[in-house]
Parts: structure tokens; sequence; C-alpha cells
């Protein structure tokens, strides 16, 4: 019975650790945040947390590492884990050989010439999401994102919003929770009550959202009062100062936003989970078990990666024991986290499972959709990266491309294409898991004769030469967007300044942008009319191929 379990047991399952994806303590590639092997067991067979969030490696690797998690978990009073994954554009985003999407403001763009073809491709979105997210184990989507994306310097968000209008994104946000529904996966709308008009990214700092009641009720809430009619099972807080209702403490940490506003106001009833308490905006000023405490007694029911698990679990029991936060709280969040694994098919076995269903008659199962098994053991690696999904991720792209300039860019002669360059500018070499030798960025231009160049912001100034005898014919591909830590969503040093040299000289060819509109927008005002251009919302290599097909005149068969 649920009164039978220790504080310390209750409150684990409350706490959703991060992991790595990979299968080994050598591949580990955030050794601050991803414990080893050994720790990891640790945490689901001893303290019992209640699920793992996990990031890297291949869809393959996922599917073995989930079935690891959840034989570990049976060690431990046999309560089964959420497996959760930042799948938002897609499980192909995370792991590789899935199908990766563009980002969800590519459909946002189709939405303005074709809403029903928009809404219809978020809705097969949601679907293929939920679909292989079972298919290698996981159970908990952490999408969609429901920000409004109304600030184009926005860091954080980005590309990864619906939409910059709280009626674009309230329809395509719901139009994926509808795809997904149909699946035993849970949904997440983020980040409450909305992420989109900061230009601070909460990862490093936090930010504050200055807009009155009634702006934020015209504008930020709508998508997640759709979210919530729509059934979203899950609703993640955003680290945000919102001094109109609570001048104090960030949502993640308000009562009075995620209880009064959430629960209370919007009527939610499902999980309430808190963006990563490792994010700087959180851990900078509260520390990491603070955090976590602070979280607990707003009325979060989920704590996402605490940065000390075992130490977080700890602070908040004791929180208990001096009666900052009561111990009924803590048990209606576990009956809360419960409910929603008996969605997804988790059996929880005895003795939780008589104290959770304790005068309920057949608790709630979900029905048997098509790439959802019951069985948490089953992998089922067919249903990856389909045609039919693969087909509707390319179609997406391919949609909502932006494009002008004389087009096609004419290939050059052999005997001129010593002269030729590929200038590729990206945020950070190292971490460019999009780009190698033989994706299509590289690979295709290299074909045609053109001579790679990678630069990032590291790269050393560029050298004024306006030798006539020395002006390279040059394709400008810049991969720009939002992300996570970047701290802006504009363009990098690096981009700004070759763009302007090849202009100056005379030398630019033509120029592809991947991901950011807001980064297209800052070239077209000095882009000659004649000067082709392609725009793509994907950075992936699937999104390179299309783009340069376009540029180039080129089949859409073409072998790269």
């Amino acid at each position: 019975m649920i009164d039978n379990l220790s504080l310390p047991e209750l409150v684990a399952q409350m706490f959703v650790v991060r992991a790595s994806g990979f299968l080994f303590d050598r591949q580990i590639r955030y050794p601050a945040w991803e414990p080893t092997a050994d720790k990891l067991r640790y945490y689901v067979e001893k303290l019992g947390v209640g699920g793992v969030i996990l990031v890297g490696g291949s869809a393959v690797e996922l599917a073995v590492r989930s079935h690891q998690l959840q034989s570990w978990a049976k060690c431990y009073q046999r309560v089964p884990l959420l497996l959760a994954a930042d799948i938002e554009e897609g499980v192909g985003q995370r792991f590789a050989g899935a199908t990766w999407f563009g980002p969800p403001m590519a459909i946002a763009e189709i939405a303005r010439k074709n809403p029903e073809l928009a809404d219809r491709y978020a809705e097969q979105m949601g679907s293929a999401t939920a679909i292989e997210a079972r298919a290698i184990g996981l159970n908990w989507v952490l999408a969609p994102v429901v920000d409004v994306n109304n600030n184009p310097d926005n860091p954080v968000i980005n590309v990864r919003a619906f939409g910059e209008t709280s009626e674009i994104v309230g329809k395509l946000a719901s139009a994926f929770i509808r795809g997904a529904s149909g699946h035993p996966v849970l949904t997440t709308a983020k980040h409450f009550p909305g992420h989109g008009d900061t230009a601070v990214d909460s990862h490093l700092e936090l930010p504050t959202l200055p807009h009155s009641p009634t702006r934020l009720t015209e504008v930020e809430l709508p998508p997640f009062i759709e979210a919530i009619a729509m059934g979203v099972d899950a609703v993640m807080s955003a680290h945000l100062l919102i001094p109109a209702w609570d001048a104090e403490f960030p949502a993640t940490l308000s009562r009075k936003i995620l209880i009064g506003k959430l629960r209370q106001e919007l009527g939610f009833e499902g999980l309430i989970v808190t963006d990563a308490l490792v994010m700087g905006a959180i851990a900078n000023k509260y520390g990491a078990n603070e955090a976590a405490v602070l979280a607990a007694e707003a009325g979060a029911d989920i704590l996402l990666m605490p940065l000390d698990p075992e130490g977080a679990i700890r602070a908040v029991c004791d929180a208990v024991d001096r009666g900052r936060i009561s111990e009924a709280q803590i048990k209606e969040s576990v009956k809360r986290i419960w409910a929603a694994k008996i969605k997804v098919g988790l059996s929880i076995s005895n003795p939780l499972q008589t104290s959770f269903t304790q005068g309920m008659s057949d608790p709630p199962q979900p029905p048997l959709a098509k790439g959802g098994s019951l069985n948490s053991g089953l992998i089922d690696l067919s249903l990856l990266a389909t045609a039919e999904a693969t087909a509707t991720a390319a179609d997406i792209l391919r949609d909502s491309l932006k494009f002008g300039g004389e087009l096609p860019l004419q290939a050059k002669k052999p005997s001129e294409r010593q002269l030729l360059r590929n200038l590729i500018v990206v945020d950070d070499v190292l971490g460019c898991e999009f780009l190698g030798n033989h994706t299509p960025a590289i690979a295709l231009p290299t074909q045609l004769g053109y001579k790679l160049q990678l630069i990032d912001d590291r790269t050393s100034s560029i050298a004024e030469n306006t030798d006539a005898d020395s002006l390279i014919p040059t394709l400008l591909q810049v991969f720009i967007r939002g992300n996570c830590f970047r701290g802006s969503a504009g363009l990098t040093e690096a981009a700004k300044d070759w763009f302007k040299k090849l202009l100056k000289t005379g030398e630019l060819q033509a120029i592809l942008i991947y991901g950011s509109p807001y980064v297209l927008e800052q070239f077209l005002p000095h882009l000659p009319p004649t000067i082709p251009y392609v725009f793509c919302y994907g950075q992936m290599p699937t999104a390179q191929a299309i783009a340069l097909e376009l540029l180039f005149g080129l089949d859409s068969e073409v072998k790269i």
C-alpha cells in the first residue's frame, strides 16, 4: 500500500534523472550531467527514481538502453520507469536512424498558405514521433513546444515554436498532440506559461517576462489552454520571472503560478513537470537541492534533471519532515505519476498497484495502437524511418522553403572548377553532428568542383584581399538557429564578416541558409536581387539535399 512506502521511496518517484543514450561510460559526453552506469543503476535500483530522460546515441542503442533501464527498475519494488526525451523534431533529432523532422516553425510557414495541409503535417509528425518513440522503448515525449515565438531575438525557443501567433501555435500544437494521442505515450506542453517573448536563454540566466496579466492571458496562455483541452498529459514549467503574477519566484518555483494559474484557473489535472533543474536560471541562484525543494513546494509533480539526485531527494524529505511540504501533497503527486505510467501501459505490480488502485475499478489502460506495444521490453526497429514518415519529413522541409534570385545556379565548366569555394559557416565546428564528408552540404558541391572551407567564430579574422586574380566564386552556406546555451539566435560574427567580404569583392555566387528565418531576414536587405538564395528550416542531411537540389536545379534523385 502507498502508506507502507517510506517517504524517500515516495519522493524518489518524483525525480527524473538524465542519462546518456550511449551504452558505455567511455561514450558519455556530458559527465557533469550524465552518471556512469553504476551510478545510474544505483539511482534506479536503490533510490527508486521515477524516470530517466535520455540524450545521445543511435535509435538502436536507445532501444537496448531503455530495456536495460526497465530491467533495473524491476529490481526495485517492480515500479517501471517513465523514459523521456526532448524529441520536438522527431525521434531522429536525438537518436540517429529514426525520422528527423524539420523544426515546428517550418510547419507554421506552410500554415501561412495552406492551414489544412499544415494541420495534417503536424498531426502526422505527432503520430510518427509517438510510434518511433515506443518502438525504441520511450514512453514520454517532451513535446510539443507551445510557446509563441513573437521575439525574433529569442535565443532558446526560436524555430522550436510552432509559430509567432497564439492562433497558429495553438492549432498546430493541438494537431501534434492529436496525432500522438493515438499511441501509448505521454505528451508535454512546454514551457508554461510561455517562453516565446524573451531574449535571454534560461539555460544560462533567468529571463523576465514583464507583460501585464491581460497580455499574458491574450497571447501566452491560449496555446496552453488548447493543449489542455486536447488532453495533453503533462505541462512543463518555464524558468521565467513573471512579476505580474509572482514578483519573487520564477514560474517553476511559484505556487501562485503552478497551482494558482495552471491547476486552479486552467483546470489542468495532469502532470506538472519542471524544466531541467540544472539550468542556470534556477541552479545559479537557488542551488541544486533547494531548487528541487522549492519546485516540489510550488506544486510540481516531476522534478527533472537534478544535479545531485540523491541530495535532492534527501532535501525534499527534510522539507516534509520540517513541515514545509505536506506528505499528502507528495502522495498526490505520486498518484498522478502512477496514473501516467498505467496510461502508457506500464504495469505497477504489488504492493504499489494495490495501494494506487484501492477503491478503483479497472485502472485505465491505453489502446493498443499501431506501433505501440504494452510490453516495455519489446522493440520494433522496423517502425523507424518508414517510407511514409521520411516522405512526410521531406515534404515539410520542401513545402516550407524560401528562395529567390536567379535560380538555378549554373554549374561551372570543368576547366573552371578549381576556382570554386564551398564556404560553410556554423556556430561550432566541433558540435556539428549534421555535417560530414558524406552529407550533402559538403558532398554535393564537392562533386560539382567546389573546395570546402569550414569555419566558425573560432576561426581567425578574414584577410582583406581584393586582388582580382585571387577572387574565388563562393557558395556560402550558413547553419544558424536558436540553440540551448548558444545565448543568441542571430548571426555569428564570422557569418557577418564573410557575407560582407564576399559582397564587397563580388565573390558571392549564392547563399544557402539553414535554420532561423530571422537570419535570412538579416541578409535579404543587403543581397543583390540577381544572387540566388535558398532558405531551409532544417539543418539535417535531408534539408541540405533539398536546398541544394533547388539551388542547382538537380533531380531529387541525384546521387550524392
